[in-house]
């Protein structure tokens, strides 16, 4: 047995705070640390705090070329979220020719982004010193999975997490971009909290599926981004109902109108509703109307 290791087993230490008293650790007496603050350190406590507490959330600052973001979030994984985000952007740069595209995908832990749109490579740097994105179907797409190699984990920290989130926030070459739609890590946690607070949002996609657990994580998920002012314009429910191509049978898997009730209680409408419908690998589309953004209507294909 290691010294370290019999000293705290047995209580062969003390521990000494200046003003107080101390006790062995394996004793019947708690160690007492007792320190009277004087006048002048109390106020300046006072005023630290007020400083402190005055600072506020951090200022906003748009992506440098961007017009609007628009961010796809759950409350938690597997409900087809990088799915809806993909689509999505597919839809927008489909209903409007004109309209430049952008995809971002800030799960760091799991980037599916470069798998559904069938992109490989590391990112070309400008003069500027600023990764380019790589670009397929007309969508520019940025991600971790662009940066590590495919079957490799990323074992990070918070810090350093956060450092690669704020990277690929800040150190891209958007060019100039109409939508950039972000694809969130499931959750409510310090990623979502990050590109809440430092840049402007227009709004927010909830995506669930009808089982009543998803249900109950989207619902934090929408009331984490009305804690932090952004936007929720509506919930997409995935995997809604199961069609047989060849009988058509519907069948509701995971429950019936499950967003529709959640959504109804959050006051948002259902943006669009998915289908299991290719049972056969058939790869048909389904085309259902997907409206978001004021002004803005078109078709969404879920592949």
């Amino acid at each position: 047995m290691g010294i370290w290791r019999r000293l705290l087993l047995f209580g062969g230490v003390s521990l000494r705070a200046g003003g107080g008293a101390s006790a062995p650790l394996g004793g019947s007496r708690a160690m007492v640390c007792r320190r009277q603050l004087s006048g002048a350190e109390s106020e300046t406590l006072k005023q630290r705090r007020t400083q402190i507490m005055s600072r506020g959330l951090p200022k906003q600052k748009p992506i440098e070329g961007v017009k609007q973001v628009i961010v796809v979030a759950s409350g938690k994984g597997g409900v087809g979220k990088s799915t809806t985000a993909v689509n999505l952007a597919l839809a927008l740069a489909a209903n409007d020719s004109s309209k430049a595209i952008g995809l971002l995908d800030v799960d760091v832990y799991g980037p599916s982004i470069p798998k559904m749109m069938n992109l490989k490579g590391n990112p070309e740097l400008s003069q500027s010193n600023l990764m380019r994105p790589l670009l397929n179907y007309g969508i520019a797409c940025m991600s971790m999975g662009f940066l590590v190699e495919e079957n490799e984990p990323v074992v990070w920290r918070g810090l350093m997490v956060m450092s690669a989130i704020e990277k690929l926030l800040r150190q891209v070459d958007w060019g100039q971009l109409d939508y950039l739609v972000v694809d969130m890590p499931p959750g409510t946690g310090d990623v979502q909290l990050s590109v809440s607070q430092n840049i402007p949002i227009t709004g927010a996609v909830i995506v669930s599926t009808p089982q009543d657990v998803a249900l109950m994580d989207a619902h934090k998920g929408a009331e984490m981004f009305r804690k932090v002012h952004v936007p929720v314009l509506g919930l997409v429910q995935n995997m809604s109902v199961f069609q047989c191509p060849k009988c058509k049978h519907k069948t509701h898997i995971f429950g019936a109108d499950g967003a529709r009730k959640l959504a109804q209680t959050l006051g948002l409408e259902v943006l669009g509703q998915s289908l299991l419908e290719d049972c056969c690998g058939s790869g048909k589309k389904i085309a259902i109307t997907f409206r978001m953004i004021p002004q803005v209507s078109w078709k969404f294909a879920w592949y």
